[in-house]
């Protein structure tokens, strides 16, 4: 990274989580309850978490009265891992993926399409939004581990230089992709929802 970061408080998390002010996004961290991390995920999943600092979380779904919402409360997301082989099944659907490739994918969710070559004055845009990106990595300590179901190849990859290849949907309608933060203390899901 290279760089040093602004100190993160409650306004600069808030901030940061502007980059996925987007109608179909979800931006939130929980506290790390379980052993089993999933279940952690689980309970984002299905709402029933708060950050643990208060900080401020986006999840453009939670207010939503529409059809999809009243016939499925766990719109916009498939059935959460409650049961061990749901967990199994889980897994397969992240690889882990190095802090060093984090801030790219960080900042290619926050795009239209998931594509820089693409985004309008991409180049003017670029710090302002890898800023925000920094500032989030910085809540997660070393030691954190970054999961995505976004596909990639090489080691580690730079989500600037090659195109996400395919993901493995958590969403029960609609493609997704994000990004899933564990430490010992809090767990974090930037997830984000194609419009259907």
């Amino acid at each position: 990274m290279g760089r040093m970061t602004e100190d993160l408080t409650a306004q600069t998390w808030a901030e940061a989580l502007g980059l996925y002010d987007d109608p179909y996004t979800i931006a939130t961290v929980a506290p790390r309850d379980h052993e089993e991390w999933w279940l952690d995920v689980a309970a984002i999943m299905r709402g029933e978490t708060r950050d643990p600092r208060g900080w401020r979380s986006v999840d453009s779904y939670e207010e939503e009265i529409g059809e999809e919402r009243l016939a499925d409360p766990l719109h916009p997301w498939m059935s959460p891992p409650v049961t061990p082989a749901d967990v199994e099944r889980f897994r397969t659907y992240v690889k882990e993926l190095p802090r060093s490739s984090v801030q790219s994918l960080l900042v290619v969710l926050g795009v239209i399409g998931w594509n820089v070559a693409r985004t309008f004055q991409w180049e003017e845009r670029r710090p302002e939004m890898e800023r925000r990106a920094r500032l989030i990595m910085s809540r997660f300590p070393d030691g954190t581990r970054f999961y995505s179901n976004v596909g990639w190849t090489g080691k580690d990859p730079d989500f600037y230089q090659q195109p996400i290849t395919g993901m493995s949907t958590f969403a029960s309608d609609k493609w997704d992709g994000g990004l899933i933060a564990v430490n010992d203390a809090e767990i974090a899901m930037i997830w984000v929802f194609a419009p259907t």
